[in-house]
């Protein structure tokens, strides 16, 4: 992004055949203002608070739910969002990626990576995490995860295609910010999805523990058949005589 290339031209080429498109210029600035942080931050916030109401109302009556265990995933969803910002903007200034023709005659360069991007897919993807993270933490399935991300996604691509749509960035200004967004929501689920054990929580898919023989169930340890007393044992050990070897039987 730095220099011209053949990646970069072809970026360019494509980008303006998507704000050539059909798609409606009302739909793409519907979703292109998704990116905005004053839309996408009070969203996070609601979710934010929804999250501690619920990791207090669970943890009551619970000692071993600390308050760590229930600030922790609201704080560290708030400082994935601040870290956007905190990213994107030396990017900006160090890459200096002339904007589309719309944008070209703006007062700055530096479009790569996608401020609008990032904080959409970072808001919005850090409150799909918060929504299933007590079942996603304890192991157990969630219902309505995959929509929940589908939606997230489908959201996120609708993000994209607005502001390439609208002329306000290149394709891959958004994809490297899905890049970047990528890494810190997996950085949250590195702090927040662990066990009080200190294990990463694995959802186990509606499988339980293999179940294992039951007390006196199956067939024991199979004798040994030389072991067995035959039908002249008993009269073999009684028959012994003096200066006899067992089993001799005393004519």
């Amino acid at each position: 992004m730095a220099d011209h290339g053949p990646l970069r031209a072809l970026d360019e080429r494509l980008g303006r055949a998507v704000a050539a498109s059909a798609v409606p210029s009302w739909l793409a600035q519907f979703f292109a203002d998704l990116g905005n942080a004053s839309v996408a931050l009070p969203v996070l916030l609601v979710v934010i608070g929804w999250a501690v109401w619920r990791g207090y109302r669970g943890s009551r009556g619970d000692p071993a739910t600390g308050p760590a265990r229930r600030w922790l995933p609201p704080l560290a969803a708030a400082l994935a969002l601040a870290a956007v910002p905190a990213l994107v903007v030396p990017l900006k200034l160090w890459l200096a990626r002339p904007g589309p023709p719309r944008m070209a005659g703006g007062a700055h360069d530096g479009f790569y990576p996608s401020g609008h991007g990032a904080t959409a897919a970072v808001a919005y993807g850090v409150a799909a995490l918060l929504l299933t993270h007590g079942r996603r933490r304890t192991g157990r399935p969630a219902a309505g995860r995959l929509p929940l991300a589908a939606g997230v996604a489908l959201l996120n691509a609708g993000v994209g295609i607005g502001l390439v749509r609208q002329g306000y960035h290149w394709p891959l200004d958004v994809l490297g910010s899905w890049c970047l967004a990528g890494v810190l929501l997996a950085a949250w689920c590195a702090v927040c999805d662990r066990r009080p054990d200190g294990r990463t929580a694995r959802p186990d898919h509606g499988r339980g523990p293999k179940p294992g023989p039951e007390p006196g169930a199956g067939p024991g340890p199979r004798p040994d058949r030389d072991s067995q007393p035959g039908p002249d044992s008993s009269r073999s050990s009684r028959d012994v005589g003096p200066g006899q070897e067992p089993g001799t039987l005393v004519p």
